[in-house]
């Protein structure tokens, strides 16, 4: 009797937007329309999809007013604890664009290395390194001018701020000999809050993320 193909494992390492925050609201949306379980649903059973979404979670900035939010903090632990893995998809950078923080998106793209300098010494099972898939996440709409909070938190030009990602993440990517996919093509924020997917965003960024899984991985 021959040994079972273990399935291929894919980390989903993001903010709210992963996590599948409901716009204008505290609550989640449920895992049949996250973008994840879009993913997993499109892919079968030959894949296994591992959801690593956290509110307020940054690329490497530690967060001076809620703390504990910085991703890279994290990365190195959830790699040893989920490996052995295929593919990691990085989708961050919506919550380094808070004021609070200062820096541009190329200040936030090249954060990005960090990630590859803790993959490189991070012990996975089997020895075997997982690809990884650089994500720009969404645009900020307009509409979070009318959220008091998010208006805030993010000033008068996020929606600017947010659209110079996409081309920084993918000219990091390109250096790196990395594979790129920019979410804003795919997915938009809802008008309640200009900043987290709608559902119809979650079905359609997770049905392009499996096209691209299905050429990364097979």
């Amino acid at each position: 009797m021959g040994v079972k193909q273990m399935s291929k494992r894919i980390l989903c390492f993001g903010d709210s937007n992963t996590w599948g925050a409901i716009p204008g609201d505290s609550e989640r949306q449920p895992q049949e329309i996250r973008w994840t379980g879009v993913l997993a649903r499109e892919l079968g059973a030959d894949y296994q999809v591992i959801e690593e979404g956290y509110n307020g979670r940054t690329t490497v900035f530690d967060d001076p007013v809620e703390g504990r939010l910085s991703g890279i903090k994290y990365f190195g632990p959830c790699l040893d604890t989920q490996s052995p893995l295929d593919l990691v998809i990085l989708m961050l950078g919506t919550n380094d664009l808070k004021m609070r923080f200062g820096v541009s998106a190329g200040t936030i793209a090249h954060g990005l290395n960090q990630y590859l300098n803790v993959l490189a010494i991070t012990p996975m099972a089997g020895g075997k390194k997982p690809q990884v898939l650089i994500v720009s996440p969404i645009e900020i709409s307009p509409k979070y001018k009318d959220h008091p909070l998010f208006h805030d938190m993010f000033g008068e030009y996020a929606v600017e701020r947010s659209q110079a990602l996409a081309a920084e993440y993918q000219a990091f990517a390109e250096g790196a000999g990395l594979s790129f996919m920019d979410a804003a093509k795919y997915a938009q924020a809802g008008d309640a809050d200009g900043i987290h997917m709608t559902v119809e965003s979650h079905k359609r960024l997770g049905e392009a993320m499996a096209q691209k899984v299905r050429e990364l991985l097979g």
